[in-house]
């Protein structure tokens, strides 16, 4: 199911219309994970192969053309695959043998694979191989390889590849002092980790507090968060950021312009705040200046940003604390994009 803007088809249900309640996916099924894009989505099936639709100004549907649709269509040369991700412009696969494969838009070296240039179907990132788990961020992407050390390649401005420098890389950099991560996530400008012990990590930029250590000052390698631990799932959004927490409860940090934050307000937080009236979370996803969770009865929770329909609750109205996606239930899994989102229903 999905909703919210559709102006390139990335709803997937054949029209361009936008959606303020969710609608289903044409002619899919079988599918085991979801991700989105700025104007695309991409949803992984239980054959290995991955399927994209919506915006491909810059190949980032893999399918070998450059041409937007609004029904999925598969990604080329492609199978094998176990996890995926997106990124502003650019698609992610794991495969099973632990590389990492990518497509889309490489201006500044986000598909890893040494070069500059754009690519319309799959190519393999360079010199990484051991990863377990990978994050889309902006205009660049994360990788956790076995060993618990992160990797990033692709646009460093404000440091969000963590090496210590802000010079891109078209190949994959080691995140430095950073060991013992469990999960990765990529926003839009920064970067979040979580360690074993429950603690988050992040870098690049800071401008709203995105980094959550008390400052705006971006940083171009790791700073924890502060006052923050029992954490067991991570999300970067736009300029802000969400953690869920043992016991159920989200929190939040950073932009809050439209209410991303969740907590009542408007005002943007340096350090993590609680997302108001909002408990049993299982799962979590941060969007461009919208968030949603999942609880454990399965329904679907929205707050943020809402001008194209993409807290599904029937409205345009930003939310500043949360409120429930309309007519959706089951749901397994979750997916933000810029302006839309997607979720994966239990059949």
């Amino acid at each position: 199911m999905a909703w919210g803007d559709n102006e390139y088809g990335q709803l997937g249900n054949g029209t361009t219309t936008d959606s303020d309640t969710p609608v289903q996916v044409t002619d899919l099924s079988g599918v085991v994970a979801v991700a989105a894009g700025a104007g695309n989505s991409l949803v992984l099936k239980s054959d290995g192969t991955v399927w994209d639709w919506g915006e491909n100004a810059y190949g980032e549907l893999g399918n070998g053309t450059t041409t937007n649709t609004n029904m999925a269509v598969q990604v080329s040369d492609l199978s094998g695959v176990e996890a995926i991700s997106s990124g502003g412009l650019q698609g992610l696969a794991l495969k099973s043998d632990g590389t990492v494969w990518t497509w889309g838009d490489n201006e500044s070296g986000e598909l890893g694979n040494g070069t500059t240039t754009n690519s319309d179907t799959p190519v393999q990132v360079s010199n990484l191989s051991g990863v377990i788990s990978i994050g889309g961020g902006g205009v660049y992407c994360l990788a956790l390889k076995s060993d618990n050390t992160v990797w990033a390649w692709g646009d460093n401005t404000y440091g969000q590849l963590g090496n210590g420098t802000t010079t891109n890389s078209s190949t994959p950099v080691q995140v430095i002092n950073l060991s013992g991560v469990i999960a990765i996530s990529a926003g839009e400008l920064h970067s979040l980790a979580l360690k074993s012990d429950g603690t988050v990590w992040a870098w690049g930029y800071n401008g709203f507090g995105g980094l959550g250590n008390g400052t705006t000052t971006s940083s171009d390698t790791p700073v924890q968060v502060s006052n923050f631990s029992g954490v067991i799932a991570i999300a970067g959004g736009y300029e802000a950021s969400l953690a869920l927490k043992s016991d159920g409860t989200v929190w939040a940090w950073g932009y809050n312009g439209f209410g991303g934050l969740g907590n009542g307000t408007f005002i943007n937080s340096d350090t993590p705040v609680e997302v108001s009236n909002l408990t049993g979370v299982v799962a979590i996803a941060a969007g461009h200046g919208h968030s949603l969770a999942i609880k454990s009865d399965s329904s679907v929770w929205a707050w943020g940003y809402n001008s194209f329909g993409e807290l599904g609750d029937g409205t345009t109205t930003n939310r500043d604390t949360p409120v429930q996606v309309s007519g959706l239930s089951g749901a397994i899994a979750i997916a933000t994009g810029q302006y839309h989102n997607l979720a994966l229903i239990h059949p």
